[in-house]
């Protein structure tokens, strides 16, 4: 523990620029390991690549397992290459059969589930691993992509499944999804999706598992995860710690990478790490640290060697210190620090539940409601409080850097106008007041909004602004409050009415963040469960075209229904301050894709910083 005292002075040192005493070097472990130090912000959930989907498990999953293809790490645009796979798919000209050839002599981390055997990846376990996803007794959130992709035969495996109640018959071979001999999977599908290989590029949900693992651990199989990956679970201490350590039996993989001509800074990396052995450090620790000042503090201590995906960085009440303006501030420039900023391909956005029966379904009553919370919430207020100017107002659902997205497209969704809210509640019959002034609604019973939050510091000025938001349009709050985890268990489940959160996409297809408004996808992605068949047949359509001005069109009519239904307020893309210690090299923050951590390299610490 560091003395208070101490905290105090480092505390006060980052404001004022002062020098700060670092904490002993464990980057560089005593017997030559290179450690790479992390911090969450919220704890995670799992570690089973089939049944999770926030950020924090995905990031450790993605370094334990491997999906068939992955993004080149420094190429902008984002370019697909092979993982596991030899080389790109073989593709149909009606983009309905994709035939994939995995590299032979690839392994899986040693465990006991293979009784001391080397266990060598093959195409079946890929077909399994997706099968899973469909076995309704995972209950995976990567559910609705699978059957959107409409494998032949995958649907009807699982609807058999839930029909007998006897659990999915993995035995049972369907023409969609097939190992045709050890190294070849087929994939065929009902429709074109000409997109599919930027999805099997997420090695955090769609990497391989051995039937093996999963048989020996059952419902444990998420503290015991075993992947061909760069890296393994070494420690787990649930929503305190994780440490991973390098995978004994990795393949010689080597660091390979195409950067823009332009890119200088990628060049320049490229050309420095160019045919290094990956991973480049043999360990990463990863702590827990929820509140804020504590995280930023461990930094600035050399206990972090970086603030960086997943998560915010430089945490919001910090920025103006460490970025002033957008610039790293001078005394931590003249330490060496690194910062790399950028514009990501997230949003922050407030989720109304769709099955509650106050601010869900699509009467006009209903609708009135959402869209009048919506252009009630001080968007600016947002961006300059709770995010300390790290953002930009949103007008859709797509998120930069995606297809679909617009920097010229204008709607509802980036205005605050209490005036026009006032009006649309007076207009739709929540006109009527209590004795308190606040709004009744169109029955005449009580009504309050209650939003669910968090217990730390950031979510305690949101929750302010909530209030004064609320305060004007006549509206009561109440505030329910529990970490993270709970509130994204009970969000898939239906039972919150208003939440407000941040995501990040996986894939350069803007029709991911469409997934929020897909019917089918309910309980999943879809976390309001909004359902509008208009949307679901434009969801439709936008999974079977091309790229190009029919598809932009579709985007464009998909974006105003998702503004005039209002299932969210999407609230601002979100600039992210990733900061590095000056002995970290190599970093930068992915797009798409959550692994980074074997492409940095270190150097060891000073002993004072």
């Amino acid at each position: 523990m560091i003395p208070t005292s101490l905290r105090r002075r480092q505390i006060l040192g980052a404001g004022l620029g002062l020098p700060l005493l670092a904490a002993p070097s464990l980057s560089q472990a005593a017997n030559g390991q290179k450690t790479l130090r992390l911090a969450f912000k919220a704890a995670e959930t799992g570690f089973d690549p089939a049944r999770i989907s926030d950020g924090y498990s995905r990031a450790v999953t993605g370094h334990i397992f491997e999906a068939l293809y992955c993004f080149d790490h420094l190429a902008r645009p984002v370019l697909v290459k092979p993982l596991t796979a030899a080389a790109l798919p073989e593709v149909s000209a009606d983009f309905k059969t994709f035939t994939i050839r995995l590299r032979p002599g690839i392994l899986f981390a040693p465990d006991a589930a293979f009784k001391g055997k080397p266990r060598e990846l093959v195409a079946a376990d890929y077909v399994y691993s997706f099968k899973r996803i469909v076995d309704p007794a995972n209950m995976s959130p990567m559910l609705p992509f699978l059957l959107t992709a409409n494998m032949l035969g995958l649907n009807e495996l699982r609807e058999q499944a839930l029909k007998t109640g006897r659990g999915l018959d993995y035995e049972q071979d369907i023409p969609g999804l097939r190992a045709l001999d050890r190294y070849t999977l087929q994939i065929r599908l009902a429709e074109p999706r000409p997109r599919l290989i930027e999805r099997l590029a997420s090695s955090d949900i769609f990497g391989a598992l051995a039937r093996e693992v999963v048989e020996a651990y059952g419902r444990d199989v998420d503290a015991h995860p075993v992947g061909t990956g760069p890296y393994r679970l070494a420690q787990w201490r649930r929503s305190s710690s994780i440490v991973l350590e390098r995978n004994p039996v990795y393949r010689e993989r080597r660091y390979d990478a195409s950067p823009a001509a332009d890119d200088a800074e990628g060049q320049a990396i490229a050309k420095r790490f160019k045919d290094r052995l990956l991973p480049m450090v043999d360990r990463v620790e990863i702590a827990i640290i929820e509140e804020d000042q504590p995280r930023w503090l461990s930094f600035l201590n050399g206990q972090l060697d970086v603030l960086a995906a997943p998560g915010d960085g430089v945490p919001a009440p910090f920025i103006s210190q460490a970025v002033p303006h957008g610039q790293l501030a001078p005394f931590l420039a003249k330490r060496g620090v690194q910062l790399f900023r950028q514009l990501n391909a997230d949003c922050s956005l407030i989720y109304f539940g769709m099955t509650h029966p106050v601010v869900g379904g699509l009467a006009p009553e209903r609708i009135a409601l959402r869209r009048a919370i919506s252009l009630g919430y001080d968007v600016r207020r947002n961006i300059a409080l709770v995010r300390r100017g790290q953002g930009i107002p949103a007008q859709s659902p797509i998120v930069p850097h995606t297809s679909g997205y617009d920097p010229a497209f204008k709607s509802e969704m980036g205005e605050f106008d209490p005036v026009r809210a006032n009006a649309l509640l007076d207009a739709y019959g929540w006109g009527e007041r209590d004795a308190e002034g606040y709004r009744l609604q169109p029955g005449g019973e009580s009504l309050s909004i209650e939003i669910a939050t968090t217990p730390d510091q950031a979510a305690r000025q949101s929750d302010e602004l909530w209030r004064i938001n609320l305060q004007r349009l006549g509206l009561r709050v109440k505030f329910n409050t529990a970490k993270f985890p709970e509130h994204l268990k009970s969000a898939r489940a239906g039972k919150l009415m208003v939440w407000g959160f941040a995501v990040q996409s996986d894939v350069p297809d803007g029709l991911a963040a469409l997934a929020r408004y897909n019917g089918p996808q309910a309980g999943s992605q879809n976390v309001s469960r909004f359902s509008l068949p208009q949307l679901d047949a434009l969801y439709q359509r936008l999974e079977a075209l091309p790229d190009g001005p029919e598809r932009e069109a579709v985007f464009r009519e998909a974006k105003r229904l998702a503004v005039a239904y209002a299932p969210y307020k999407i609230v601002a893309h979100l600039f992210s301050n990733d900061v590095a210690q000056a002995w970290v090299h190599g970093y930068r923050r992915p797009l798409f894709w959550g692994d980074w951590w074997q492409f940095v390299d270190l150097d060891p610490q000073p002993a004072k910083l």
